[in-house]
């Protein structure tokens, strides 16, 4: 008990030291942002919005990107051949733009992201391919900052900032909007400069190229984005992340703890699937084979300590142990509370970023939540694991209402 309270302290540790790499210097937190954009436009853009049963929002996403100041792009709608409702927005839409939209009908009896996108790459025209959810609220002068990363970088992938901002809409939103600011913020930057990086699932850029020569998406992972970041780290390519909270792609949180617990689920089996993989192997470096399985089997580590912390503490509590041993078994505690003490400073910053007006209350609840937060994080992590080992990997979608339009609260 003692040596595997050790390891969990060890993993809790590193993980918040790689969490806080952005704030490291000012230096490091100038460098996540975009640079400012040239003015110019070389390159063209295929957007890919997969919508199953996405009736409620994909009209407002689909308006947004044509507010694009971008001169040269074009957004390509995928809809299932069983989802009339979904449909019938897209095809409303398109005949407002028809020379700027496209949509695609996918026909795969078994329907997922990947398949979706895999379904639409074929018929993108553009020089670089984006993907976009079909939630999405995407900032009009976005595609300009991207081109002009990909011009002054020699990036092969550019990935754009997301963020959860319905912070007030349950309980967990605040947890679950502070994960996406803190993994999109910092770490991914982390990843990008150690030349190992699981995609984000939207808002991200490939050339076309380069996406045509990885054969695009895999249609059997629960994780594509993740599936994708390890294929193209693998081959060399040069991926470079930036965040800027001012064009930031806005989605919303789960809308009921069952959503986030699919979610996550479907998240971590799908690390679990890359790790099986074993693509990430092929990576030259040894750091870089280490970080991939570090990054790859957190939900194992994850899902082991949700039975095996509670235990713990149990045994310290009620077992006749020697005071020294006893303490050693409350070890992972100490970096959870160093967390939540980041958290707690992350939240104020948050607010800042986001003009966003965060109150005592909200720290309360923060504080209030993170045990049972935990919690599902670590049940999620351990039905992926029996769902992984039982051979189910069919795909849990997630139901979207546009949440995140609406006005924060006072």
């Amino acid at each position: 008990m003692i040596f595997v309270s050790v390891v969990l302290s060890a993993f809790a540790a590193v993980t918040l030291w790689w969490t806080m790499h952005a704030w490291r210097t000012p230096e490091t937190l100038a460098a996540t942002r975009f640079a400012p954009p040239d003015g110019e436009q070389h390159l063209t853009f295929s957007l890919l919005v997969p919508a199953r049963h996405e009736q409620a929002v994909l009209e407002h996403t689909v308006q947004r990107l044509l507010r694009s100041t971008h001169e040269a792009f074009e957004i390509i709608i995928i809809v299932g051949h069983d989802d009339p409702e979904t449909a019938e927005v897209a095809g409303r839409v398109a005949r407002t733009a028809p020379a700027r939209i496209l949509v695609v009908t996918d026909h795969n009896e078994v329907k997922n992201k990947p398949r979706a996108l895999n379904t639409a790459l074929p018929y993108a025209r553009g020089t670089v391919v984006g993907v976009f959810d079909a939630e999405d609220q995407v900032h009009p002068e976005l595609l300009e900052h991207v081109d002009h990363a990909f011009r002054s970088t020699g990036a092969d992938v550019v990935q754009g900032g997301v963020q959860l901002i319905n912070f007030h809409s349950s309980w967990y939103s605040l947890h679950n909007c502070l994960e996406y600011f803190f993994w999109f913020r910092s770490r991914l930057h982390l990843h990008a400069k150690k030349g190992f990086i699981p995609l984000g699932g939207n808002t991200v850029f490939v050339r076309t190229d380069v996406l045509r020569r990885a054969n695009g998406w895999d249609g059997t992972c629960l994780a594509e984005d993740c599936d994708l970041g390890v294929r193209l780290s693998s081959r060399g390519a040069k991926v470079v992340v930036a965040y800027d909270s001012t064009i930031v792609t806005r989605e919303e949180t789960p809308g009921s703890l069952a959503a986030l617990l699919k979610q996550r689920t479907r998240w971590n089996q799908g690390f679990l699937q890359v790790l099986r993989k074993g693509e990430w192997r092929r990576l030259p470096a040894l750091r870089q084979r280490l970080l991939a399985r570090y990054t790859l089997t957190g939900p194992f580590v994850q899902a082991f300590s949700g039975v095996v912390i509670p235990v713990g503490v149990a045994v310290a509590l009620w077992a006749r142990l020697p005071v020294f041993v006893a303490l050693l078994t409350f070890l992972p505690v100490l970096p959870m509370a160093a967390t939540l003490m980041f958290q707690v400073v992350g939240l104020r910053d948050f607010g800042k970023e986001y003009d966003l007006r965060i109150k005592w209350h909200h720290y309360v609840r923060l504080v209030a939540g993170a045990f049972p937060y935990a919690v599902v994080l670590a049940v999620a992590a351990l039905r992926a694991v029996w769902r992984e080992y039982t051979g189910r990997r069919d795909w849990e979608l997630t139901a979207h209402l546009g949440a995140h339009l609406e006005g924060s609260p006072a």
